[in-house]
């Protein structure tokens, strides 16, 4: 089974979700349908679509991932690792099975 670690952007309120899953497709519906309620960051939105989708081999390589990600706590961070790909490949040298 694939994963993938996915950063979203709702263009309404102009912020960035960072997230993993194994069925992106599915996971994108459930945050625009307000699934997951009104505790859950993406509630407050319903047109987040795809901003950065990175394959990964294990679940624990996308929660590593988005862990890494999320511990940057950069909004510019978040845009650098879709214009430079090089950042995601630095980070997933990091990851050890």
């Amino acid at each position: 089974m694939k994963f993938f670690c996915y950063i979203l952007y709702s263009k309404s309120i102009n912020r960035y979700y960072i997230g993993y899953t194994s069925d992106i497709n599915e996971r994108l519906k459930l945050h625009n349908s307000g699934y997951f309620g009104g505790r859950s960051y993406t509630h407050k939105a319903s047109d987040w679509a795809i901003f950065c989708l990175i394959p990964c081999e294990t679940v624990e390589q996308a929660v590593f991932l988005e862990s890494k990600i999320k511990k940057m706590k950069s909004r510019k961070y978040v845009e650098n690792l879709k214009q430079y790909p090089g950042i995601i490949e630095k980070i997933m040298k990091e990851f050890h099975k």
